[in-house]
């Protein structure tokens, strides 16, 4: 994955015009951008091995240890697909998998402390990624756009 520059959010659009998307659409647009920026940032930041799937899976890791699953339920994919995801942050030592607490056949899954430092990695990129987003939108959209999504629906 080579360094980009940041890229326009209607970038992708094609012919397409987005005012004819729907809502559903228009947020699944939205965030596909932001976890393109986020891989991006992974990147900079020296963890260019980070996929979209296993930037999803990192964004549903609870702080304790948490079984494959569990995971796959979170995430509504199959246990299978958690568990290759898995297997290859273990091999690139973000994760690892420890015993269960109360049967010892069971594993869990956790961050190492690698892992943790790409957490807080992956923090300081979100911050910086919604600066990007307040500087395009402005300051008053980007709070309306946090006040809407933070409310209850």
């Amino acid at each position: 994955m080579s360094e980009r520059t940041a890229t326009p959010i209607d970038e992708g659009a094609g012919e397409d015009d987005i005012s004819a998307l729907n809502l559903r659409q228009l947020l699944l647009k939205r965030s596909a951008w932001f976890e393109e920026q986020i891989v991006e940032a992974a990147d900079r930041y020296g963890y260019g091995f980070v996929t979209p799937a296993m930037n999803r899976l990192f964004a549903h890791m609870p702080r304790q240890p948490v079984s494959i699953s569990a995971l796959a339920r979170r995430l509504a994919v199959s246990r299978q697909a958690v568990h290759q995801t898995v297997a290859e942050a273990c091999r690139r030592g973000i994760l690892e998998l420890v015993t269960h607490d109360s049967d010892a056949r069971l594993r869990k899954v956790r961050f190492t402390p690698k892992g943790r430092a790409m957490k807080r990695a992956a923090a300081q990129a979100v911050e910086e990624i919604e600066a990007e987003l307040e500087r395009r939108l402005g300051a008053e959209d980007f709070a309306a756009l946090r006040r809407i999504l933070e409310s209850t629906w």
